[in-house]
């Protein structure tokens, strides 16, 4: 296995049009499980589509390694790449048996007999599906389905996996269970794993690193912990988390992380200084005897906490928990452990 590099990647559909994807540039690590994340319509599943040989770039190029995989003039097919594609709606033929579903990749690639088998009971183990070998796919759960395309995808021991937001059909409980299956099969296959996402927990739950999207363009790549924690830019911070980004006079220098004694000089600063975005996390919102004056606007009860969501004085709104009960229109004051600068 190797590197997957994507190099000033570009796609545009209609001539003179805006770029679907544009001047997109990443090195995905081999063996790393990387997100792409992003609002529908922002170009995350046309990069997974060039990366899988169904799109052509507009301008820039795709490399596995040394291998030029495509550019603008020439595209090596998706046949010929050794990457395996799990789709949203499963893509698993309905005639066929689930060991059959399984080891079609292999008979397309002439491999039979015992060796076909042996491929098959073991792809099936690894999902945990060994006892549905026989059933039809009509006669399986949507997470079961989900697990033989997984399967299919094992069994062809493949350089790159590609997600296409595969747990978008499942209820809150199976994609938890997905989460740990798409976990495990990282780990059992060590392949380069791209998969695509809108949903930032499964993005933050599954990835090694996660690259975000919007409107066709890169806007940053970094593990989970680095992204969550310092974000770069406003759309970013607005993209993760739940935080509240508040419009506050500059702190000063190039200081980036804040604590409650710079966000407190912030908000009580007075006159026209220039303004910046602050990216406010729920967690680092505290109720406390002294601090901010904020008003309750409202309170979603989610069984071991409260989220509140809190007006300060100017107007401007922003998330807390507690662990007690409050009211709506109660008046609280807060203070604000940490807060980054965007």
């Amino acid at each position: 296995m190797a590197k997957l590099i994507l190099n000033r990647l570009s796609k545009t559909f209609d001539l003179g049009g805006r770029p679907a994807v544009n001047d997109v540039s990443l090195t995905v690590r081999e063996g790393g499980f990387l997100a792409l994340l992003g609002p529908s319509g922002c170009g995350k599943t046309t990069v997974l589509r060039m990366i899988a040989g169904f799109e052509q770039p507009t301008d820039g190029s795709i490399l596995l390694g040394e291998r030029l995989l495509a550019d603008a003039s020439d595209m090596v097919p998706p046949e010929h790449r050794n990457m395996a594609m799990v789709f949203q709606s499963y893509a698993l033929w309905p005639h066929m048996s689930v060991a059959e579903n399984v080891g079609y990749p292999l008979k397309v690639r002439g491999i039979s007999g015992e060796k076909r088998q042996r491929k098959v009971k073991g792809a099936l183990s690894a999902v945990r599906l060994e006892s549905f070998a026989d059933r039809r796919p009509a006669d399986l759960s949507g997470g079961q389905r989900q697990r033989v395309a997984l399967a299919r995808c094992l069994v062809t021991e493949p350089d790159v996996v590609l997600l296409d937001e595969p747990l978008a059909n499942l209820d809150r409980h199976l994609r938890q269970e997905m989460e740990e299956t798409f976990r495990e099969f990282h780990a059992r296959s060590g392949a380069t794993m791209i998969y695509v996402t809108h949903d930032q927990a499964e993005a933050m739950a599954l990835a090694t690193d996660v690259a975000v999207m919007s409107e066709g363009r890169l806007l940053q790549v970094a593990t989970p912990e680095e992204i969550y924690a310092r974000p770069e830019g406003r759309l970013v911070g607005g993209l993760v988390g739940q935080g509240a980004i508040l419009s506050l006079p500059s702190p000063e220098g190039d200081r980036r992380h804040l604590d409650w004694p710079a966000v407190q000089r912030l908000l009580t600063a007075e006159g026209d200084a220039p303004r910046a975005d602050i990216l406010v996390r729920p967690q680092d919102v505290e109720i406390a005897a002294e601090g901010a004056a904020v008003t309750v606007l409202s309170v979603l009860f989610e069984g071991e906490r409260y989220a509140l969501r809190l007006s300060l004085p100017d107007g401007q709104a922003l998330r807390a928990f507690s662990r007690r009960p409050v009211k709506v229109g109660e008046a609280l004051s807060i203070v604000i452990r940490s807060a980054w600068r965007l």
